[in-house]
């Protein structure tokens, strides 16, 4: 494809409306080629550190035209999870939205939502939650738009999944400037405990 850039492959295809103009829309996740990065470890053998980035492309004309590239911003699907698998990443499309996941099994999630702009795609929400097994220990809601921030305690210590009962608290957030994809270098280095 065109689009991806050299010393990169496609690692994932996903399709949806991202303009809201009813046709779908093309996101790339592209995966770094370099063989300098594929390592030997000794409880996995050999493993692919390659990074993974992204490609927007917004159909136009009967074809395509880029609208965001940011070829590092994912570490790969191989790196060190400690003592548990890395997260999992997922890219979704959900009511014009562009949807960034990430699945840590029992320990929980964390998603980042994006909205198309014109020009790049706004950080305009976040959400996450702090799992122990089956028992939800906390989550967190960021509404950038609103400037909201809702946090969910369980304050139930004999909880067993199902039955926590939560203490919720409400804050504004102070936001600056908004978060853009493309400026993203690393998503393992945004700090949403900052809002």
């Amino acid at each position: 494809m065109d689009f991806v850039p050299k010393g990169y492959c496609v690692f994932d295809k996903i399709t949806g409306d991202l303009n809201k103009d009813g046709i779908d829309d093309c996101v790339l996740i592209i995966k770094a080629t370099d063989s300098g990065s594929v390592v030997t470890d000794e409880y996995s053998g050999r493993l692919d550190r390659n990074r993974r980035g992204i490609v927007v492309l917004l159909r136009k004309d009967g074809g395509y035209a880029l609208a965001l590239e940011n070829d590092t911003c994912f570490s790969s699907e191989n790196e060190d999870g400690g003592v548990y698998f890395p997260p999992e990443l997922s890219i979704d499309i959900e009511r014009g939205n562009l949807l960034v996941l990430y699945s840590h099994g029992r320990y929980g999630y964390w998603q980042y939502t994006f909205r198309y702009d014109h020009s790049d795609f706004d950080l305009i929400g976040y959400d996450d939650s702090s799992d122990r097994g089956p028992i939800v220990e906390d989550v967190t809601s960021i509404n950038f738009l609103t400037h909201k921030k809702e946090e969910k305690v369980n304050v139930n210590e004999n909880a067993e999944g199902d039955d926590e009962v939560f203490e919720t608290t409400w804050t504004d957030i102070k936001q600056s400037n908004p978060i853009r994809l493309s400026e993203i270098r690393d998503f393992d280095e945004l700090d949403m405990s900052i809002y």
